[in-house]
């Protein structure tokens, strides 16, 4: 975006100094363009006019990205937070110092994402080329980049170790990278990103699929044919099988819901005797 403004002076630099006191810069931080040279006065009465001198300046992306945060925090009543500047070959970084502006971080960086977007879009406003808008507070990217290496490089190894994959939580796209450049650090593991939206995240495991865990030993008794068959027709209701143990004075083997001091069966909860007739 450009802004211009004309001064008339008698001389060239007095055309100058009007027209940056009409943008509001210093002479330093503006272009000129000489529109008319002055001409003097014949005889010093007749004719003569004074030199025109246009000033312009051209705002930067990142210049218009800092107006706009800085008015933003200004309605959000931190008039004494300030925007650093930091321009490199692909955009520019912009750090907000000042007291109590943590809170724009807002839930693991929600917020300040948020604000980098809309930083991001008036940037790019009015040019046809990408430029790249990172916003930052008291250094929380690096100490954010710092833990998600740590984590990656930690889920990695697990999933070498224990051949399973590990699903992370939704990230945004610039986190997801730092999670796959830590992954391939690590020999044997891999990584790759699923979902869609708000909810992709990333996952992490072993190079060749994950791998088949035996299950441990419970330390009970391994199956049998004949005790299976045991105890489910023990409990399986056959009343015929049971009064014929009971009416010969057998008890139920490992069982005391079932002894003969405390019979269950219906014929003799009916009163009925059966006699031994052994």
């Amino acid at each position: 975006m450009r802004k211009e403004a004309v001064g008339i002076g008698e001389t060239v630099e007095a055309a100058r100094a009007a027209a940056c006191r009409e943008l509001g810069v210093e002479s330093d931080e503006a272009k000129f363009e000489i529109m008319e040279m002055p001409v003097k006065k014949t005889l010093g009465i007749f004719g003569g006019s004074p030199a025109k001198v246009k000033a312009y300046i051209e705002d930067s992306p990142a210049d218009r990205a800092a107006a706009y945060l800085s008015n933003i925090l200004n309605n959000l009543g931190l008039s004494d937070a300030k925007v650093d500047v930091q321009e490199n070959e692909s955009g520019a970084l912009l750090a907000v110092t000042g007291s109590n502006v943590g809170f724009i971080i807002g839930h693991r960086g929600e917020t300040l994402d948020a604000l980098q977007y809309l930083t991001g879009l008036v940037a790019n406003h009015t040019e046809n080329t990408y430029y790249r808008i990172t916003l930052d507070i008291g250094n929380y990217r690096e100490k954010r980049r710092e833990t998600l290496e740590s984590l990656g490089k930690k889920l990695a190894s697990k999933a070498v170790k224990f051949g399973r994959n590990n699903s992370l939580e939704p990230m945004n796209p610039y986190e997801r990278r730092i999670i796959h450049t830590a992954v391939q650090e690590v020999e044997g593991a891999t990584s790759w990103s699923e979902g869609k939206d708000q909810a992709r995240h990333v996952v992490i495991g072993p190079e060749g699929g994950e791998r088949y865990q035996p299950r441990r030993q419970s330390g009970r008794r391994p199956y049998s044919e004949n005790s299976s068959y045991r105890r489910n027709r023990f409990n399986s209701g056959d009343r015929s099988y049971h009064r014929q143990n009971y009416a010969n004075g057998r008890t139920y083997p490992n069982s005391r819901q079932h002894s003969a001091a405390a019979p269950l069966h219906g014929d003799h909860m009916n009163g009925r005797q059966i006699e031994n007739k052994e």
